[in-house]
């Protein structure tokens, strides 16, 4: 398997997508119902690993992103800040995207940030999943279902993501 260096996932970003404007801009569509779902077993930045299987009951969000992502940094307060409302309710998985761990602490400490962050080292996962835009959400229902991708920054304290999360949480079959 290959590796990407920094600059190869920019160069991924900037081939696959339009440029999003600095505020919040993004792009929802569902996730693509012929598309398997991947699994998903990572470590953290002290080496536990976590699996999306464990989550089963709990919506989560997992987000790809990286330090040199500018609507990456733009919307984690957000994550944050909705991680520490919905508490136990949510799962927010913050996967770092092919950055060296050391990078990662010091944005981390820097910003006071206190999400679980997870480890891709080489971009592995965020291939199987399909991201080629930085940000990516993955939004995960209570049964742990991929129900919907977000592209670009979000506001996640806001409206329309409240509306999202709302929508995982009630019980209906998933859609095909």
């Amino acid at each position: 398997m290959p590796q990407f260096s920094r600059r190869d996932w920019l160069a991924l970003l900037l081939a696959g997508a339009p440029l999003l404007p600095a505020r919040a801009q993004h792009r929802s569509s569902p996730w693509p119902a012929d598309r398997p779902q991947p699994l998903l077993a990572a470590q953290d930045l002290l080496g536990k690993t976590w699996e999306l299987a464990a989550f089963k009951g709990r919506v989560v969000l997992l987000n790809f992103w990286a330090t040199w992502c500018g609507p990456c940094k733009e919307e984690m307060p957000t994550l944050q800040t909705l991680a520490e409302m919905e508490g136990d309710d949510l799962a927010v998985l913050a996967i770092d995207v092919a950055e060296p761990v050391a990078r990662v602490r010091r944005y981390l400490q820097a910003t006071n940030l206190r999400l679980t962050v997870l480890r891709d080292p080489e971009g592995d996962i965020a291939r199987a999943w399909g991201v080629s835009v930085f940000p990516t959400t993955v939004l995960i229902d209570t049964e742990g279902h991929a129900r919907q991708v977000v592209l670009g920054a979000v506001d996640w304290t806001g409206p329309e993501a409240a509306r999202w999360l709302q929508a995982l949480r009630m019980p209906h079959a998933r859609s095909t």
